[in-house]
């Protein structure tokens, strides 16, 4: 069993599962449907409507698990057309395995997989409720994944060419000014009145702190998305990725980052929760 179930969780649904700004996986359909051996999207599209029935007969926000989203395809006549796209939670892959073609070999092996995954998530849920926690059990949270997803972050920029520690620090600085309106680490601490000393992460409240996981992840997944191969490109997609979170914040209506509060640090708490990360972040976080 044991086996079983470490080959599912190498397995190609893991391939090509992803992570939003804080944290939560997510598949795309497009790439759903392709791995589920499916000729036409058309019919991709039914068995869809049928875990979103499903979905809502169990109580849920269908919105809330198949969410749309724009995915624009080249044209032979250089235009672009959107042909859209579903960013689905774990539990609405279940439901579409469920009510997919139990013919298909990969389909029994998604049943099971999102079976036991499904059921692992809901208890993870129940022993934490992130909208009930207090300032800072957010802010503890946040920045563990912080520090998680930015060992990724520098793995994923050596892939692309970001090699020698002075060229990783330029990398980071490239993104942070995307989000901070052109303001390096330097300038950061500069507006946030920190020393030099003191890690940028560490005085960030759990708002600060989600925005700069959501550059993180997605700079990383961009990166591998686009196949970066050089540093030059790997410093422009951190910027433009920054700069992009920067917008969103802007459209809607909330505080710049380099004007958020500067908060307490963090860092003991962090320490007596994950000792051994909080000794390898130093190569991977804060910067100048």
């Amino acid at each position: 069993m044991n086996d079983n179930i470490d080959r599912l969780k190498n397995s190609v649904f893991e391939s090509i599962k992803h992570t939003n700004e804080i944290g939560q996986e997510y598949w795309s359909a497009r790439e759903l449907y392709v791995v589920l051996d499916y000729k036409k999207w058309d019919k991709f599209l039914n068995v869809i409507d049928k875990a979103k029935v499903a979905c809502q007969n169990s109580g849920f926000e269908v919105q809330d698990h198949f969410p749309r989203v724009e995915k624009m395809v080249d044209l032979g006549s250089g235009a672009k057309r959107d042909i859209g796209d579903l960013f689905l939670t774990r539990y609405a892959c279940y439901l579409i395995i469920q009510n997919a073609d139990p013919s298909k070999e990969i389909v029994a092996l998604g049943q099971t997989y999102f079976a036991i995954q499904t059921r692992k998530q809901e208890l993870a849920e129940q022993e934490f409720d992130f909208n009930k926690k207090t300032e800072e059990e957010k802010r503890l949270y946040l920045r563990l994944e912080m520090i998680e997803h930015n060992k990724q972050l520098a793995e994923a920029a050596k892939n692309a060419g970001v090699i020698q520690p002075i060229e990783y620090a330029i990398f980071q600085n490239w993104g942070y000014k995307g989000l901070y309106n052109g303001l390096d680490a330097k300038g950061i601490h500069k507006k946030k009145g920190l020393k030099k000393s003191q890690n940028i992460l560490d005085h960030m409240g759990s708002t600060e702190l989600a925005a700069n996981l959501f550059r993180a992840t997605q700079t990383e997944e961009k990166l591998k998305r686009d196949n970066v191969k050089s540093k030059e490109q790997a410093n422009k997609t951190h910027y433009e990725v920054g700069k992009k979170v920067r917008k969103t914040i802007e459209e809607l209506g909330g505080t710049m980052p380099e004007n958020l509060p500067t908060a307490e640090s963090i860092k003991q708490l962090v320490k007596n929760n994950n000792p051994n990360q909080l000794n390898e972040e130093s190569n991977n976080e804060d910067v100048e």
